[in-house]
Formats: C-alpha cells, sequence, structure tokens
C-alpha cells in the first residue's frame, strides 16, 4: 500500500518543477513509510510513498519501462490480488519480469492492454500512468472504490493525489471550500466524485481518467448491473462460500505480518475463521478493540444490543487465534490531539467522534505488532445486515436509509449548526435532489429477465429449484435500490474512513467482502433469498455456520461500539468551553454560539445523543478550521 501523487502540465517543463513535486509527495509519507521516488518528464512530474508489504526489495517506484518510442511510467496504490495469474499470462504472451512485484505486473498489463487492463484486475487499487509515448495520463481506480484517488484540473493540465493534502501542497491548488462543499458536508448523502474541497474531484470507482493535451476523459469499466439470479438456496449459499474461500486465500499474501480486525460479529468471524483454515499451523492473529470499564457503563441502544468482548473470547478460543484486545481510556479517547490526528488524516470538516478516534487508536497499536490487516467491512452493505434494512418504515422511505434512521452517528436535522447557514444551504431539497438521482440509476429486473415461479420455501431445500424467482416485484425492487444506494453510497464513505485512518499509521487494510465477484453474485440475488432463514446476512451465515461457534453465528447485528463513559461526555463539554472562550474563533461562522453555551451547561449526565453529536461537530469543524486552514465562502 502507498500513496501517490502527480502534476500534468502540457504548457510548462515540470524538470523545473522538483521542490513543487517534492512538497506533494511528503504529504503522503504516511501512507508510505519505507521508501520514497519521484520521476520528472518534461510534462509529467510523478511522486510516490511506498509501504512495502509484497517483494520487498523489488517494488520500488516510481516504476519505468523503457520502449522504443519513449518511457512508460507507473506510480501504484493498493494490491493485484490476481496478479500472480496475470504474471502467468503476460510471460506467455512475451513479457519478461525483473522483480516479482504485482507493480511490475500492473505495468506490464497496461504495456500489453492499455487501459483496459482494468478489467482484469482484482484487487483494490488507484494508480497513474504517465505514457510518454502518447503524451497522455492514465488514471485507474477500482471498482468499489476502496483506495482513494483524487484530482483538480488545471489551465493546463491536471493534479492528482491519494488524498487532497497532496493536490492541496500545490500553490495552483486553492484551500476553498464553498456553500457546495458544506452542504456535502452536512447532507450525508455521500455524493459520488464529490471532494468537499473546491475545484477538487474523486475519480470515482470502476473509471479510467484519461488526460491529454486535448483535455479529459472518462470511461467507466465496471457498474453494479442488474441481472437475473436463477440458482437456488443451496446453490447460491455454495457460492458464496466458494468465492470467501478464494477472497480470503488470495488475501492473506504478504511477505509482512497480517492479522484480522475482530469483533464477535458474523462479518470478522467469518474472516477469522477462513483465515484460519488457509493459514495452517501458523495461528491466525487478532485483534479487538474496548473501551475501560465498557461492560460497567454499557446499555444496549438501537445500534448495540450486547457487548462485543464475550463473542470475540469465544471466536477467538474456538480458532486458537493469538489474541490481543486494545483496550482505550477516556481520556485518550477525549484527546483533542486524537481528534487533531483524525481531522488531519480524513481531510472533512466532520467525524464519526469517538467511533473515528477508536478505530485510529486501535490501528496505532495494530500497527506496532502488523503491516497487514483483514477487515470485515462491508459485509452488512453486501448482505443486507443493517438492521434499519429491516424496518418497514425505512424500506419505504423516499430518502437514503441511514438519514431516515437519523440514530447513530448521523444526524440530519444538524444540531448546533447556525440556523441561517442551515437554511440557505436547503438540505431539504438537496438530499431529495440527490436521493432521485441515486434512485434513477438503479435498474429493475425487467419482466423476462429473470425465470418465473417462486412457491416459498422450507429451510435450505424448498426454495427455488429450477423454476427459480420471478421478474421483481415492488418490494424487491425497493430493496434492490436500498442495497445498491448502500453499495455506492453509504459503503464509500466507509471505505474512505478506514483506508484514512489506517494509512495515516502506514497500515495496510483489506477488505474481503468487497472482491468484486461477490459483490455481483449477491447483489443480484433477491432479497427473499438474503433473508431465507428469517434473519440478516442469511446468505453468509448459511454458507460458514460450520465454521463457526453458535454464539458467533447466530448472534443479532451490533454496530462497531462506542464509548458511553460519562467522562468522554464531560470533556467534550469542557474542550467547548474552551472554543467558547475565544470569541473570534471562525468555527461561530458555522456553529450556533447561543446553543454550544445551552450544549455545555448542562450536566453531562443529560448530555443526550443529538447534544453530543452537535458537540462533536463543533469541535471537528474547529480542528479542522485550523488544521486546514480552508478558505470558506459561505452562502
Amino acid at each position: 500500500m502507498c500513496g501517490i501523487t502527480g502534476w500534468v502540465s502540457y504548457d510548462r517543463d515540470l524538470t523545473r518543477e522538483q521542490e513543487t513535486l517534492d512538497a506533494m509527495t511528503a504529504t503522503m509519507a504516511c501512507r508510505g513509510p519505507d521508501a520514497r521516488g519521484t520521476r520528472v518528464e518534461r510534462h509529467a512530474a510523478l511522486g510516490h510513498r511506498r509501504l512495502a508489504v509484497i517483494d520487498l526489495p523489488g517494488g520500488r517506484q516510481p516504476m519505468t519501462v523503457e520502449t522504443p518510442n519513449g518511457p512508460v511510467t507507473l506510480v501504484y496504490s493498493g494490491e493485484t490480488y490476481n496478479y500472480v495469474e496475470l504474471r502467468e499470462e503476460l510471460t506467455r504472451r512475451g513479457e519478461r519480469f525483473t522483480t516479482a512485484s504485482d507493480t511490475e505486473v500492473v505495468l506490464r498489463a497496461y504495456l500489453r492492454w492499455g487501459a483496459a487492463l482494468a478489467d482484469r484486475l482484482n484487487g483494490m487499487y488507484a494508480f497513474a500512468v504517465w505514457d510518454e509515448r502518447d503524451q497522455k495520463l492514465v488514471l485507474v481506480r477500482d471498482r468499489l472504490g476502496i483506495k482513494p484517488l483524487f484530482y483538480q484540473r488545471t489551465r493546463d493540465g491536471l493534479l492528482f493525489g491519494s488524498e487532497p493534502k497532496a493536490i492541496l501542497a500545490h500553490p495552483l491548488a486553492e484551500r476553498v471550500v464553498d456553500a457546495d462543499g458544506l452542504r456535502e458536508s452536512l447532507s450525508y448523502c455521500f455524493t459520488p466524485g464529490h471532494a468537499i474541497w473546491s475545484g477538487m474531484r474523486q475519480v470515482e470507482p470502476g473509471t479510467v481518467v484519461t488526460v491529454d493535451a486535448r483535455g479529459l476523459r472518462e470511461h467507466t469499466y465496471w457498474r453494479l448491473e442488474t441481472r437475473p439470479h436463477t440458482d437456488d438456496v443451496g446453490t447460491t449459499v455454495a457460492r458464496v462460500r466458494e468465492l470467501l474461500d478464494d477472497t480470503v486465500r488470495r488475501q492473506l499474501v504478504a511477505d509482512v505480518p497480517r492479522c484480522v480486525l475482530l469483533s464477535g460479529g458474523l462479518d470478522s468471524g467469518t474472516l477469522t475463521a477462513l483465515s484460519a483454515a488457509h493459514l495452517g499451523a501458523e495461528p491466525v492473529r487478532t485483534f479487538a478493540v474496548d473501551f475501560m470499564d465498557h461492560a460497567e457503563n454499557f446499555t444496549s441502544d438501537d445500534l448495540r444490543d450486547t457487548l462485543d468482548a464475550p463473542y470475540v473470547k469465544d471466536m477467538a478460543e474456538h480458532v486458537g487465534s493469538a489474541h490481543a484486545d486494545i483496550v482505550i481510556g477516556p481520556k485518550t479517547l477525549a484527546d483533542p490531539e486524537v481528534r487533531r490526528a483524525v481531522i488531519g488524516a480524513r481531510d472533512v470538516p466532520m467525524t464519526m467522534g469517538d467511533i473515528d478516534f477508536s478505530l485510529y487508536l486501535l490501528f496505532k497499536e495494530i500497527r506496532e505488532r502488523s503491516t497487514v490487516a483483514l477487515s470485515g467491512e462491508s459485509a452488512d452493505e453486501v448482505f443486507g445486515g443493517y438492521k434499519h434494512m429491516h424496518v418497514p418504515q425505512i424500506q419505504q422511505a423516499r430518502a437514503f436509509p441511514w438519514i431516515a434512521l437519523n440514530i447513530g452517528a448521523f444526524d440530519k436535522d444538524g444540531t448546533g449548526v447556525r440556523p441561517e447557514l442551515w437554511s440557505k444551504l436547503a438540505l431539504e431539497e438537496f438530499r431529495a435532489q440527490e436521493y432521485a438521482d441515486a434512485v434513477r440509476g438503479v435498474e429493475r429486473l425487467a419482466p423476462g429477465d429473470g425465470p418465473g415461479g417462486f412457491d416459498g420455501f422450507d429451510g435450505f431445500d424448498g426454495f427455488g429449484g429450477p423454476d427459480g424467482f420471478a421478474a421483481e416485484d415492488d418490494f424487491e425492487y425497493r430493496m434492490r435500490v436500498m442495497v445498491h444506494l448502500h453499495l455506492t453510497r453509504f459503503m464509500r464513505y466507509l471505505l474512505d474512513r478506514k483506508d484514512r485512518l489506517s494509512m495515516a499509521l502506514g497500515l495496510e487494510v483489506r477488505v474481503p467482502f468487497c472482491d468484486h465477484r461477490l459483490v455481483e453474485y449477491v447483489y443480484n440475488a433477491p432479497w427473499a433469498l438474503k433473508t431465507y432463514d428469517g434473519r440478516e446476512k442469511s446468505l453468509l451465515r448459511g454458507a460458514v455456520r460450520d465454521l463457526l461457534p453458535e454464539s458467533v453465528a447466530w448472534r443479532p447485528k451490533s454496530a462497531y461500539p462506542s464509548t458511553q463513559d460519562p467522562y468522554y461526555a464531560e470533556e467534550l463539554q469542557r474542550q467547548a468551553k474552551e472554543l467558547l472562550a475565544d470569541p473570534r474563533h471562525d468555527v461561530f461562522a458555522l456553529m450556533d454560539r447561543q446553543w454550544l453555551r445551552e450544549a455545555t451547561g448542562r450536566e453531562a449526565a443529560g448530555v443526550d445523543r443529538l447534544t453530543r453529536l452537535g458537540l462533536e461537530r463543533t469541535l471537528d469543524l474547529a480542528t479542522w478550521l485550523d488544521v486546514h486552514r480552508p478558505v470558506l465562502q459561505l452562502p
């Protein structure tokens, strides 16, 4: 895993701009602590920071192949999990390799197939190729958006980077956040391609962006497509198991220490059990996060019915993992320097509060012992695991489900935001339009596309059969929309969050549930099949139940833990009071000073969820303004 950046200019001689490239590259040092490299041509400058994971001595970048018509140079971030097969195919076609790295496989695949190489890759990746032969830059991002890639057009070319901070280090990039960026930050719509910063964009998942002297062109090489699902339940469950087994096997490949993030749930239990099976005599390493005195402070809520710890213990003992609990105290969790580090890593105005901070601290501890971690992220989006997906009111709501729900870390009403700013941003209208645009892109299975005849089921054996399912009825289509919105919006937000917080510490987190083959297959399984046992994530449970202890296999969905320690709320109030003591702070152009006074005057025990979210938002925005120094252009 690495960090990449670069600059293409058709009117300048960039061989004179090494200092600027060095400054851009330096911002990616956290993503790549092991090595640094740059390459400058007349019209292209490329920078790379490396986290060495595969072929430690041989994967240095930028990597260049000299051709008779000019050099071709690659800067690459990510992992290609099918690089061994691609290498064999390329060797048969006459390519000769000088390293054992997947980076060289990607570069030689480009030489053989051009930008069409993206269709052949299985992995998580974001990379740039400067092709001197045609004086063009090719940017490629993986299908699900696991690895980030940003760009900003200039008068005569383009700037790009793994993170906005690489682009913002360039003197041509202005640190402007306008009304559109604030609207995106406060709406929780997670608009594809949006980057918050004015003039900046993300390369969308499954997309190739090509830049040459004629301008910029985009090509979508992959998207979620609606297809008939003809497999019965037994066949579907078997196929899910086959795909998961192959995916975990591929994603365990590394020349550095590996581990699994264990929460005691079905998702992480699946990865732990499959990893243990593949590693054989080598014990699988597992890590879990917990809070000091969490058992004493815990009460169930809308998202969390149970503590993680008992289920983590069951799973670790079941596979005999080398397990460690990372226990975080309230003072550490509330430390302003942790918030500052998270805001600096994510480049966004707001975090998910203590959920982000504990994840960052977990990764920090893991990095002392491992370089690669497997995470159960995205299983809920793929298999239909979120509780709100099974609530009739949310299923029928004409709104993004995580907004309609209005629980957890998202507050749709903007508690604490200045009322006049909230009104001028017209967020309700914005959300309605974004939702309409998102739903418009979800293809319905048309009559005749799928086989007919479904008469119900009885466990595994009475479901489907040779006739399979009828074409989608209204409810099945609503649930297709539900899953599609999560996969193309909500999941991308969570993937970006996980990438930034882990890579800020030089930890590579892999997400097996984002294997595009698995996503394509399960996406088209009807909702009735996804819930065939009357529970969430039926297909996943059916595929791996034999590998898990009963307690983990049947544990109800429980969200990532959030602290309930009263000290944390007290500390939020104390820090907010310090902010109130600085009446000239720019945050009060965004947040309501009177609301903050009232929120800090309450007893800590009376700080409810929305008040706590408002306090978190205020402190986040203040920290973001201090760290990133944006120029705000308010409506």
